[in-house]
C-alpha cells in the first residue's frame, strides 16, 4: 500500500466510528496514462471533505457532485467508468486515449461496517496481508488473512471484487547515527515506513526526525517482533558488531525482501565469518548484501543513503544484479 491508500482506510474509520456515512472508491482498471495504480482509493464524506485519490485530481469533484447529488451509489456498491467518449476524457483531462473503471461503496456508521474496516486496518498496522472480498450483486463484503500479495482482481461478469491489501513497505534501520538519519529521510520521501532501532536511548532521542518510529530495544527483538514480513527491508548501520551482528543474526533468518550492513569489503568479509561462527549458514549468509549500496563512489553519509536507497528498490524491483553489471563495468573502466 501507498501511504496516501494507508490514510483513506483510516479516514474511513475516523468517520464511521463518528457515525457519519461516505463513500469509498477503488480503482479496477486504467488505459492510457494513469497517476494513481490499480487498486488506489479515495473516500469522501457528505460535507464534501475528499481524501486519497483516483486520477490525481482529474476526475474527484465530478465524482464527489455524483455522489453528494445522489446519482451513483445510492444505497449499494456500483460500477462505475470514466472516459467512455472522447469527449469525456477531454471534459475530465484524462490522458488520450484514457479511462478509469472504479467501484464505489456507500459505506454506513452501522457496527458490521465499523468492525469491517476496522479489523483491516488493525492488521495493516500489524503489517498482515488482507484480502477484501467485495460481491457487489449481493452486497456482501469479507475479510480473509493471505500469506502474500496478490494483484486486484475484478470479475466484471460476476460483479466481484477481490482485492489483497499489503502492508506500505518498511525500511528498518539498526543505529540511529548520522547516516541513518539521511537514510530514513530519503526512505520517507520514497514512501516507505521507516522504523530506528537502537538500544542506545541517547541517540534515539537526538535522531529528531518527524514520521519514523523509535523503538529503544535490542536489535535481535525489534526485528523478530517488526520486521519479519516481504515487505520490510532490514539495514544494519551502527558498525558495533554487538549491535549489528546480533541483529543480523535474525534478520537473515525473515521474510524481509532485503538485509544489509555497512562497513568495507575487509570488515564485511570479517562480518560475515563472524556471523558463521555464531551459527549462521551459508545459505542465510548469502542474503547480506555487504558492502551494502550500489557502488557508485558513495563517501559522504548523504551519498552512502542514495547508494543504499538505491540498492533496496533495485531489490524490490527484482533488478539488482542488472544495475550492479554497468555500474561495475563503469567502474571497472
Amino acid at each position: 500500500m501507498q501511504a496516501v491508500d494507508d490514510e483513506v482506510l483510516n479516514q474511513v474509520c475516523r468517520w464511521l466510528d463518528a457515525g457519519e456515512s461516505c463513500w469509498l472508491a477503488t480503482v479496477l482498471e486504467t488505459w492510457g496514462s494513469s497517476p494513481r495504480p490499480v487498486g488506489s482509493l479515495f473516500a469522501c464524506n457528505g460535507e464534501g471533505r475528499i481524501v486519497g485519490s483516483l486520477s490525481g485530481g482529474c476526475v474527484e469533484d465530478d465524482l464527489l457532485e455524483k455522489l453528494t447529488a445522489g446519482e451513483l451509489a445510492r444505497e449499494r456498491a456500483q460500477y462505475f467508468q470514466y472516459g467512455i467518449t472522447a469527449e469525456e476524457t477531454e471534459k475530465f483531462g484524462l490522458p488520450c486515449g484514457g479511462s478509469l473503471h472504479i467501484v464505489i461503496e456507500p459505506l454506513q456508521p452501522d457496527d458490521d461496517t465499523r468492525d469491517h474496516f476496522h479489523v483491516l486496518r488493525d492488521r495493516l498496522a500489524a503489517r498482515r496481508c488482507t484480502e477484501r472480498r467485495l460481491d457487489l450483486a449481493g452486497g456482501s463484503r469479507t475479510l480473509s488473512e493471505t500469506g502474500a500479495f496478490a494483484p486486484l482482481v475484478w470479475d466484471a461478469a460476476a460483479q466481484t471484487l477481490r482485492h489483497t491489501f499489503g502492508p506500505r513497505h518498511q525500511l528498518f534501520i539498526i543505529g540511529a547515527g548520522m547516516v541513518s538519519k539521511y537514510l530514513a529521510d530519503l526512505a520517507l520521501k520514497l514512501d516507505f515506513e521507516v522504523t530506528v532501532c537502537d538500544p542506545r536511548e541517547h541517540l534515539l532521542a537526538d535522531f529528531g526526525l518527524d514520521g519514523v518510529t523509535l523503538v529503544n530495544d535490542m536489535p535481535d527483538d525489534a526485528v523478530r517482533r517488526l520486521a519479519d514480513d516481504p515487505s520490510s527491508a532490514i539495514v544494519a548501520l551502527t558498525h558495533d558488531p554487538r549491535i549489528d551482528d546480533m541483529g543480523l543474526m535474525e534478520a537473515l533468518y525473515t521474510d524481509a525482501f532485503y538485509v544489509g550492513a555497512m562497513g568495507s569489503t575487509r570488515t564485511s568479509a570479517n562480518r560475515r565469518a563472524r556471523l558463521r561462527d555464531l551459527d549462521v549458514d551459508d545459505v542465510a549468509l548469502a542474503r547480506l548484501h555487504a558492502p551494502i549500496g550500489l557502488p557508485i563512489g558513495s563517501k559522504t553519509p548523504p551519498e552512502i543513503a542514495i547508494a543504499i536507497m538505491a540498492e533496496i528498490i533495485a531489490v524490490r524491483a527484482g533488478a539488482a544484479s542488472a544495475a550492479r553489471q554497468p555500474l561495475a563495468a563503469a567502474q571497472a573502466g
